[in-house]
């Protein structure tokens, strides 16, 4: 069983419960429309499909001679059919939804046709089962018209699961020569190939694995995975990250973060799931900019081994109204069909701006808030959800409450201790891990610098050792760096300020308890002169 086979179940029910109207949103006619056949032979139907190139036509594509490209005149006989003597029929219309509304200035018709609909879908269910007529609407978006909505039942068809991807994949593999078939899918390389397109449509990942068997004679995974990053791309409601090298290791400090997050890591297990340990929900990192939220997020997705795909609010937001929610949940759609990865809300409070206090956006970010809000509780995949934020002070409320996210971490200035740590990271990234470094010597004088602030030392060393004679760089070399920089600390002390305030209390320190030698303003003990 599939997620799609329990929506053609779910049609069959409608159909023989004699719902007239069934609206079926989808952006995959062929794969949709197999299923909705099934499901009308089960209820005892027989299916006609209808657009505005062909007419109405019967399943193998021939044109019949009833209505025909005017959806008034499909419309009339779909009740010609139900006065008559039957027989009993589902009406596939691929073309409807803008007639409906009325699009390339035909509002009149739009009226017109709207009408009619509305007649039928009035009329319908009170036919004898012997006569009796369903109309099936296949539309890419959910929004129906506001006359019709009371009318119509929505069914929000799923994407491909796992189980329908591989049935595609084998059904790929079968169609080649009998010579190619047995080596098309090498040990272990059909389970990864479809861990691989899990996420895409029914048509994508047909193409990615006939574009691996073209080129490759075979499946490969890494194939699969490089087409699923340019269509995902292509779709522009999700942008996919690259990994970083070296995962969690790679971040500087944050020592508490990450024992936490290493102990989230294996609730995915199936001993996790065995002894009842739920799925991870997701982690709100706020704290003062530059100081690792971005890089904790693409190090856990390199640490788990599992993609990292980034929603990009602002970038989902559209001129038409209602387009910029249908984007948002096309990307949960996608995030719901890939399983496990780690979602990334990148400055979440820059994107949300308005949710709250009525900007003039027409209502886009606070419906976007509640859209989040309601996936965020009720979703049931092994989606990580990372949000990060600079500016935390201006979240809205609801969005920090427990149950959308199991923790929130403050990310301060770095300490003693994680400036030498950022600084080793910082050197091995660029090469220079057996530079001979003093690094307690730059992290002393690196005091109430951000991470990012401490990284940037080391390309502005090499530039100057370079130019000296491509040398090694030294500490003098980092210190004289540091003593250039006016840390961000100093130019928004207010700001800061203000922020630290904010997480007392709200939230819980990404890193130990600094030394009381670590004099950062506002997070440190007590100062004394000696």
């Amino acid at each position: 069983m599939t997620k799609s086979t329990d929506a053609a179940a779910d049609v069959a029910a409608l159909l023989r419960a004699r719902h007239a109207l069934v609206w079926v949103t989808t952006r995959e006619e062929a794969r949709v429309e197999r299923y909705i056949v099934e499901a009308a032979a089960a209820a005892g139907y027989v299916p006609l499909c209808w657009d505005v190139g062909q007419g109405v036509t019967d399943l193998a594509g021939r044109s019949l001679p009833i209505g025909g490209a005017d959806p008034s005149e499909v419309l009339e006989a779909v009740r010609e059919r139900a006065t008559d003597d039957g027989p009993p029929g589902v009406w596939i219309l691929r073309d409807l939804a803008p007639w409906l509304e009325g699009w390339h200035g035909q509002s009149a018709s739009g009226t017109a046709v709207r009408r009619r609909l509305r007649n039928l879908a009035r009329m319908l269910p009170g036919t004898p089962r012997d006569r009796a007529q369903a109309i099936i609407v296949l539309s890419p978006s959910g929004d129906a018209p506001p006359d019709l909505a009371c009318h119509a039942t929505f069914v929000d068809w799923p994407m491909p699961d796992r189980a329908e991807i591989a049935g595609i994949l084998d059904a790929a593999i079968a169609g080649l020569p009998n010579e190619l078939r047995a080596a098309a899918a090498p040990n272990g390389a059909r389970d990864q190939a479809v861990d691989a397109a899990v996420g895409l449509s029914g048509e994508e990942a047909s193409s990615c694995f006939a574009r691996s068997l073209v080129k490759l004679r075979r499946i490969d995974p890494a194939t699969v995975a490089a087409e699923k990053r340019r269509v995902i791309a292509r779709e522009r409601v999700l942008e996919w990250c690259e990994p970083i090298a070296g995962g969690i290791e790679a971040v500087g400090g944050l020592e508490v973060l990450k024992s936490w997050l290493a102990a989230r890591r294996g609730a995915y297990t199936p001993a996790a799931r065995a002894y009842g340990l739920p799925a991870p929900k997701g982690v709100l990192l706020g704290g003062i900019p530059g100081c690792g939220k971005s890089l904790t997020a693409k190090a856990i997705a390199t640490a788990w081994g599992v993609p990292l795909l980034r929603v990009d609010l602002g970038g989902l937001k559209s001129k038409y109204v209602g387009e910029s929610l249908s984007n948002l949940r096309r990307a949960f759609a996608v995030i719901q069909a890939i399983g496990r990865c780690v979602v990334w809300f990148d400055e979440i409070e820059k994107s949300l701006a308005g949710a709250t206090s009525g900007a003039s956006d027409g209502g886009v970010a606070s419906d976007a808030l509640g859209s989040i809000l309601s996936w965020m509780q009720e979703r049931q995949g092994e989606a990580f959800v990372i949000a990060t934020a600079n500016d935390v002070d201006s979240l809205p409320a609801e969005l920090l409450r427990k149950g959308h996210f199991d923790e929130i971490f403050w990310i301060d200035v770095p300490t003693l201790a994680e400036r030498a740590q950022v600084l080793t990271a910082a050197l091995r990234a660029h090469g220079r891990g057996d530079a001979p470094i003093s690094l307690e010597a730059v992290a002393l004088v690196t005091n109430g610098y951000t991470g990012a602030e401490i990284a940037a030392l080391v390309p502005d060393a090499l530039f100057v050792a370079f130019a000296d004679g491509a040398r090694q760089i030294t500490t003098d070399d980092l210190i004289a760096a540091a003593g250039r920089v006016v840390p961000l600390s100093k130019t928004a002390a207010e700001k800061i300020a203000s922020l630290r305030r904010w997480a007392e209390g709200r939230a819980r320190l990404a890193s130990a308890a600094p030394d009381v030698s670590d004099t950062t303003t506002g997070r440190s003990g007590r100062i004394i002169d000696l």
